[in-house]
Order: C-alpha cells, then structure tokens, then sequence
C-alpha cells in the first residue's frame, strides 16, 4: 500500500514538473507558481488562468505518456534545493570541524557543495522522486478557486488503461 501511494505521488510529481513547464513556456517566465504533489494529483500555488492550466495539465499528461520522460525533471524543482542545502551544510559542518581556517574553507566547501548538487539534484529527481510512468494514469479534474491563485489538479491509476490505449490506436491503425 505504501509502495502504490509513493508510486502516485512520483508519477503525480512528473506531471506537476511537465504541467509547470508548459504554464512557463506558455505564459512567460515571470510567472511565479509552488507546486505541491500528493497521491491523488498535485496542487498549484499561483495566479494562473484556469483554462491555460487545464490545457497545460492535458498535454503535459500527453506528452508523458507518449514517452518524452524528460518532461519528469526540472532545475526548478525543490528538489534542487533542498540537495544544495543538506550538502553545503553537510560541506561546510565537516570542514569547520577539521581544519583551523574554518571560514574561508567552510566558504570554499559550501560553493563546491551547492556545484555538485545541482546534477545531483536532477539525479535525484529521476531515480526517486519523479517517475514518468504515466501510462495508466487518467485526469479526473481540474479545479480552481474563483481567484484563479488555488489549483487542485486531481488525477487516478487505472490499471489496463495502458493496454486499452494501445488497442485502440492499434485497432484504428489496421
């Protein structure tokens, strides 16, 4: 049970990543948005025109489960974030109790820390907290507060979704 929750909330989590980079390209890059993922879809913290999000959600599922897995991962991530956070404070912990010039070693730890992190991070994104697999994974619903600044993006697994969809195009393409 809990190795199907955490599977949802990765798989939920590369949807979430996909449907930022979508809402980006499409409206700008100062748009400032949080997004949260769960197991049963993930949240979106921002003004966001709720039609742009729905078509954004839609495609971004698309794409995913058309293949393009590198949707799943983001240098926005916080992730990314909390990586360079636990290295460089790790880095610089270990050099400031070892060494004599604590500050500027502890400096020069805490860049090389925050340098190593970033393709780390992005590692991590991929073997543990995203997962592109959304093969059998449908949009339930897209909801938004009246002020368009809440979004709850719902989403479910059906088991042979997959197999259908294969069918499907199988059986039109004879």
């Amino acid at each position: 049970m809990l190795g199907r929750f955490v599977g949802d909330v990765r798989r939920n989590h590369a949807l979430e990543h996909a449907t930022v980079q979508l809402l980006l390209a499409r409206l700008g890059p100062d748009l400032r948005l949080v997004g949260r993922a769960s197991g049963d879809g993930f949240r979106i913290y921002g003004h966001v025109p709720p039609q742009a999000l729905a078509e954004c959600v839609r495609e971004a599922l698309n794409r995913l489960q058309a293949g393009e897995a590198y949707w799943a991962v983001t240098p926005l991530c916080g992730t990314n974030l909390a990586t360079a956070g636990i290295l460089a404070s790790l880095a610089t912990l270990f050099v400031a109790s070892k060494t004599k010039e604590k500050v500027s070693n502890g400096i020069v730890a805490g860049i090389a820390a925050v340098t190593i992190a970033q393709p780390l991070g992005r590692l991590i994104q991929e073997k543990l907290t995203t997962s592109p697999d959304l093969a059998d994974t449908e949009l339930v619903a897209v909801e938004s507060r009246a002020d368009g600044r809440y979004h709850r993006i719902r989403t479910r697994r059906t088991p042979g979704l997959a197999v259908q969809r294969l069918g499907a195009v199988t059986t039109a393409s004879l």
